[in-house]
């Protein structure tokens, strides 16, 4: 069986004059987590509809299993759990009538796994979904998502508004779980320190273009903060060429770098510079070096909004 669960090759979307994807190419492998970030109307949410079967692709191609998601969406869907932000399940039903009603449209549905997750969550079936709190909701929607044991889990914003307690339920217990089981998981997300936490690989979306791809080791490895001293004052910041954002004044400043430090180091000793202290960036300080820190905020105010 092939490792390769999604392939995206050069994918292209305009809405209007508006360009919502721009060239785009994603993979995902089999068993590994996948965190989707960037900044709102970056154009996550439409590569997620693209891989779902939502949208057809104008321009590139899309494959899922080696199938494209439009043109054999029950093949395709068949084969995925999805999690929107909006956690849309109908409220008249209770959790047990919405667990025997998504059972019905899956074959491979495992109601002793089912079972299993209500028992985690503290979830009793015989409760209404419009009595639930927005947390138990999420939890209720997450069920029937992954129950059905898919290949591939898509979480679109799965903690927005939701708790710490819950957050770590959903997040620990049910996306690594799937991914050791050899199935794949993509979340997007804008709470940072959760995709670093939780992925093997970060991919980066900034209007409409992919500005980073990797494996998170590979990320940590070569992005650094330092912390710098000059012997002479700095009047403007320094140019060094493997600095993506550097700010400070006088003789002390901060940069994160790519790149090792040994080689940072040499660079600087060149212009009357060294490293007092270094350390690997989080991905916080790396998106804002890729995509600017108003975008930070922006997201940031979109969290909050949603609590």
């Amino acid at each position: 069986m092939s490792e390769l669960v999604v392939e995206v090759n050069n994918l292209s979307r305009s809405f209007g004059k508006t360009k919502a994807l721009d060239c785009v190419d994603f993979q995902a492998n089999r068993g590994k987590v996948y965190g989707l970030v960037g900044a709102n109307g970056a154009g996550k949410t439409t590569l997620i509809k693209h891989l779902l079967g939502l949208l057809r692709a104008k321009s590139g191609t899309v494959r899922i299993l080696g199938e494209d998601p439009v043109k054999k969406p029950a093949s395709v869907l068949k084969h995925i759990g999805y999690l929107s932000e909006d956690r849309d399940i109908p409220d008249w039903m209770s959790i047990d009538e919405l667990m025997r009603y998504t059972n019905a449209y899956h074959s491979g549905w495992d109601q002793s796994y089912a079972d299993e997750l209500l028992n985690t969550f503290s979830l009793d079936p015989a409760k209404k979904i419009k009595t639930l709190s927005r947390g138990m909701r999420a939890q209720v929607a997450l069920i029937s998502a992954v129950a059905h044991r898919p290949d591939l889990l898509i979480l679109d914003e799965p903690s927005s508004g939701l708790d710490a307690v819950v957050r770590k339920d959903i997040l620990n217990a049910v996306v690594r779980t799937i991914s050791e089981e050899g199935r794949t998981v993509i979340f997007s997300s804008h709470l940072l320190e959760e995709v670093e936490r939780l992925s093997d690989h970060v991919t980066m979306i900034h209007q409409g273009r992919v500005t980073l791809d990797s494996s998170l080791e590979m990320i940590n490895n070569n992005h650094h903060c330092s912390s710098i001293r000059f012997a002479e004052q700095q009047h403007t910041p320094p140019k060094l060429e493997s600095v993506v954002a550097i700010s400070g004044e006088g003789r002390f400043w901060s940069a994160i770098h790519e790149g090792s430090t040994d080689s940072f180091g040499n660079t600087l000793q060149k212009i009357g510079g060294e490293i007092v202290e270094s350390r690997h960036a989080t991905l916080e300080e790396v998106f804002v070096s890729k995509v600017g820190r108003e975008d930070l905020r922006e997201q940031t105010q979109t969290i909050e909004g949603a609590k």
